[in-house]
């Protein structure tokens, strides 16, 4: 198993996702329906908006499992943070980075995973992700639509709850 990069920034970016103030908050149904709606579009079983702190990715929403958190030397997530484009493993028992990951060997035996990174204020925070117990192709209008959701989720990260309340 590769453990993930960390970001050339990430000082910058840590202090910038905790001035979010998104960390630890209770769910919330403007990110809970993005990720149901994924999890229905794509037809998998799991489908998360995950922020990735110093040390875990942390999940505002997710939907197939019922974690809060996970350690980010684990994370496919912390992965795709590095990525401009979506992070997208076919068959992750047969990808170097994640083939004896403790997720791919046990529970949840994530095979394919698609990950898009949440760009908020100029920085990676998190990704918007989809990802099975099967192998999968992922197309471009599969990417195209996993970017369109990822967005959305964006522009939520970005709109501060007091705005909401309106």
């Amino acid at each position: 198993m590769q453990t993930p990069a960390i970001p050339a920034n990430e000082a910058s970016r840590i202090a910038a996702l905790y001035a979010l103030n998104i960390l630890d908050t209770a769910p919330e149904e403007r990110f809970d329906r993005l990720t149901r709606l994924a999890k229905r579009v794509f037809n998998v079983p799991y489908s998360t908006i995950s922020m990735i702190d110093d040390q875990r990715q942390w999940f505002k929403s997710i939907q197939g499992l019922s974690l809060c958190q996970t350690s980010r030397d684990i994370s496919f997530c912390a992965h795709a943070i590095l990525f401009d484009e979506i992070l997208y493993v076919e068959n992750a028992l047969k990808d170097e980075r994640f083939h004896d990951n403790p997720v791919v060997v046990g529970d949840p035996k994530i095979r394919f995973y698609a990950g898009c990174s949440l760009q908020v204020n100029g920085f990676k925070m998190g990704t918007f992700c989809v990802f099975d117990k099967k192998s999968r192709p992922f197309t471009p209008e599969d990417r195209q639509l996993l970017k369109d959701l990822a967005t959305l989720a964006e522009r939520e990260l970005a709109t501060p709850d007091h705005a909401l309340a309106h």
